[in-house]
């Protein structure tokens, strides 16, 4: 199921079920809300959406959301630890009979995959509702998700022209930008399929449960945060080697790492050629999206395609979302 595309005036909820607004600071939401409205949307938030509110609670504002038919829009606050509490209380049911925007990242991985496999939803892989408090360097980040969710034509995902990974939620005014060089390629090669995937060691907790998605015939897009190191990220991707159906994934998406993940581009290329069962595939590395900014949008259950050349040039565009 595609959701239907957002208009303007049309309501977006923010949900927290992960960290809430607590740990956003007052004037980054406030920029966070001019942000959105400036893109015609009206911003609500759910009842347990700041605080410590229960996995009950929780629930509650993920049901609400879903069924008032005056949201068509859902952005979670922000990530942080143990949205798979959610999995076993959610009604998938109420979900499926109101197909609407999903979105988030990191911890929230684990929701939107496990709404896709459930329901049949396409939900999305981008930015919090805090992402949008940021000052400076948002405006890949907000071309994206106006390309995913304010229009239907299929899109080139193009790099952006800088990255940046400093702590700019602790200090807006003292920034560091890189120049960013875009993907770069590992294995040359086609391919286009579903999309599944999101932050790595997040998607790994729904591994042997009826959350997680079939891998055959996907195309996996893999992120991992300053969590990771080379030896943890390599045995996190062995384990998802190790599920059924990995035989048949059609491609890879590797997004940027965290420098404090020590996680190079060399680092990664070990591990990958280190890895009989991703010899076949096209691998792509160092995509704009994942714990670094700006990031772009991607559907989960949508189709894209990839393509890597031996030149070291590579397209990424979404087909269906």
């Amino acid at each position: 199921m595609i959701p239907k595309k957002l208009t303007k005036g049309d309501e977006v909820r923010v949900i927290s079920p992960a960290e809430t607004l607590s740990i956003i600071a007052p004037d980054q939401q406030r920029l966070a809300v001019q942000r959105l409205e400036s893109l015609g949307l009206h911003v609500s938030f759910s009842t347990y959406s700041d605080g410590d509110p229960s996995i009950q609670e929780r629930v509650h504002d993920i049901h609400e959301a879903f069924s008032d038919p005056n949201v068509k829009g859902i952005i979670t606050t922000i990530g942080g630890f143990n949205s798979n509490r959610l999995l076993h209380h959610l009604d998938y049911e109420l979900i499926r009979k109101n197909p609407k925007i999903f979105c988030g990242f990191s911890d929230i991985t684990v929701l939107s995959n496990a709404i896709y496999k459930k329901t049949g939803l396409i939900t999305y892989s981008g930015p919090h509702f805090s992402s949008f408090g940021m000052k400076r360097g948002i405006e890949y980040t907000l071309e994206y998700f106006e390309k995913a969710f304010m229009n239907e034509d299929p899109f080139v995902i193009e790099a952006a022209d800088h990255w940046s990974n400093d702590l700019w939620y602790m200090d807006q005014g003292n920034r560091t930008f890189h120049p960013n060089e875009g993907c770069k390629v590992i294995h040359p090669g086609e391919a286009s399929g579903v999309v599944i995937g999101g932050n790595l060691c997040t998607l790994n907790l729904l591994q042997g449960t009826p959350f997680m998605p079939s891998l055959a015939g996907k195309i996996l897009f893999l992120e991992d945060d300053e969590m990771t190191f080379p030896e943890t990220f390599d045995r996190d991707l062995q384990s998802l080697l190790h599920q059924p159906g990995f035989e048949k994934v059609k491609g890879l998406v590797i997004g940027k790492f965290e420098k404090k993940s020590e996680m190079d581009y060399d680092s990664l290329r070990r591990i990958i050629d280190a890895k009989d069962e991703l010899a076949s595939i096209p691998i792509l590395a160092e995509a704009n999206f994942g714990h670094t900014t700006p990031r772009f949008t991607f559907p989960i259950g949508g189709e894209i395609s990839i393509k890597a050349t031996e030149t070291g040039k590579s397209h990424i565009t979404v087909l269906k979302h």
